[in-house]
């Protein structure tokens, strides 16, 4: 069977994907369709539609500039068009954003596709708590959804700087296909049949990298930051099999988990605008930094932390996790990011 693939997002990291997307279907004529549609909000870039200026010059030069896309990559503004005959659609946009842009893709796509989510995140369901963004996927779409996650700096990625990923899918069959489609001999993927626990580490990361950007930006140090790493991993590993059960502690150890989490911590752009925002001495927002700082890109680490602190809320179990739980707390404007030390000298593990 030769699959068609499409791409859903064209932020930073759904254009590094697209180049990787793009040169492997054209590498490999036996397994896939050579066209690569990605689905991109469209907006104006110097008075330009970015659409326009991607499939001209080849080149997301609002999100990935200075990195051209293989010419079989066809951006499309209409999700729909982009989507309808793919075999395989690879999902890589902002959390809050799945639900609204998988809407009118719900009996439009072939019955028959698989998905692939590369968004770190959950998703809130009022009254209960929250649920994973590949179920929200499956559940909307009525197909079968698996997550790739790991330690990807998009830009290092890129420039073809080695680094690994962690592929969860269900079936070995469809893993196989996603892993030829996917890897290359600077991206290399292990696969796991551990879905949740993969999207758990994607997500949760973000809350930690938050935590490591207010150290940095108090100036601690890097003692107090692995403090904060550390804690980070173990309350990680607990929400896992608390609202998870069945997480293999393997996972936590491969890229997607412990790989992740420290690059997140010490690279990232939750980690860059935390350091900021502590900087700026309550004279700016998290909001204020992240459009200031990112050129329209988005902060997953604040909104994760209030969605899992609303989840911790109504199960009455915001003490079990006080680093989250305070992260989320300074990111809001609740209490000063000084309180984070008070947080880690006070955790139960030092009790």
């Amino acid at each position: 069977m030769v699959h068609k693939v499409a791409i859903v997002g064209s932020g930073n990291w759904g254009s590094v994907i697209a180049r990787i997307v793009g040169a492997n279907v054209i590498a490999q004529p036996d397994l896939f369709d050579p066209t690569v549609n990605i689905h991109v909000y469209e907006e104006l870039v110097d008075g330009k539609k970015l659409t326009e200026i991607i499939n001209t010059q080849h080149e997301n030069v609002k999100y990935l500039p200075g990195f051209k896309f293989p010419t079989n990559v066809v951006a499309i503004p209409d999700v729909v068009e982009a989507c309808k005959d793919a075999d395989i659609i690879i999902f890589v946009l902002p959390h809050k954003f799945v639900k609204p842009t998988c809407a009118p893709l719900v009996g439009k796509i072939k019955n028959t596709a698989i998905g692939v989510s590369l968004i770190k995140g959950f998703d809130i369901v009022p009254g209960k708590g929250i649920t994973l963004i590949s179920n929200v996927i499956k559940e909307l779409l009525n197909i079968p959804c698996g997550v790739l996650m790991g330690a990807n700096l998009a830009n290092e990625v890129a420039a073809e700087k080695f680094c690994e990923a962690t592929l969860g899918v269900k079936s070995p069959e469809t893993g196989a296909v996603l892993k030829k489609l996917l890897q290359t001999n600077f991206f290399r993927i292990t696969i796991t049949d551990d879905i949740s626990t993969i999207e758990v580490c994607g997500s949760i990361k973000n809350i930690v990298a938050c935590g490591a950007g207010f150290v940095d930006g108090l100036g601690l140090g890097d003692n107090t930051k692995a403090a904060v790493i550390r804690l980070g991993l173990k309350e990680m590993i607990a929400f896992a099999n608390q609202y998870y059960p069945g997480a293999k502690l393997d996972t936590f150890f491969e890229s997607c988990g412990v790989a992740d989490l420290v690059t997140t911590c010490y690279g990232g752009r939750n980690r860059r605008v935390s350091e900021a925002f502590v900087k700026a001495g309550g004279k700016k927002t998290i909001e204020e930094l992240e459009k200031e700082m990112l050129n329209g890109m988005k902060l997953q680490g604040p909104e994760t932390a209030a969605e899992v602190y609303e989840m911790l809320k109504i199960n009455d179990q915001l003490e079990r996790f006080p680093l989250f739980v305070a992260i989320h707390r300074i990111c809001i404007g609740e209490i000063a990011p000084d309180k984070m030390v008070e947080c880690i000298r006070n955790h139960p593990e030092h009790m």
